[in-house]
């Protein structure tokens, strides 16, 4: 089966995309666990991502955004025992950036969903895309 020029410049695309989603996490990529994505509205707004406890307890957090800009006010994150942790982010992130390692209060912890509060202000024409990745 023959490639096109354009398939190729496709696969090449996503294989750089997968790199640049994980770029930014330390060396031991096996340690990240994708959480879940979001894609997010052109105004002021809140999302959130569910998280099941299949996917087990979490110590630590890490946000990625890819495609547009965002400007992130905070997070709520909701435990699977009904406690919540409001985690100030305040913060522009151009696509292709990421926020710090989060440390979560306590150790291993379940979620049970995370709320992102947010604005785009976005002059681009490309949505911002919320990329949640936990380490146990």
């Amino acid at each position: 089966m023959k490639h096109t020029a354009t398939q190729k410049i496709h696969h090449s695309l996503l294989l750089l995309f997968i790199l640049l989603i994980t770029s930014s996490f330390s060396s031991n990529i096996a340690n990240w666990e994708y959480l879940g994505s979001k894609i997010v509205n052109y105004k002021l707004d809140k999302d959130i991502i569910k998280v099941t406890a299949k996917e087990g307890a979490f110590k630590k957090l890490k946000i990625k955004i890819t495609g547009g800009s965002i400007n992130m006010h905070r997070m709520v994150v909701q435990y699977g025992n009904g406690e919540k942790d409001v985690i100030q982010l305040r913060y522009n992130f151009s696509r292709r950036s990421a926020t710090r390692v989060i440390d979560l209060k306590g150790n291993k912890r379940i979620i049970r969903d995370i709320t992102f509060f947010y604005d785009t202000k976005n002059s681009s024409r490309k949505k911002a895309k919320i990329h949640v990745f936990g380490r146990h």
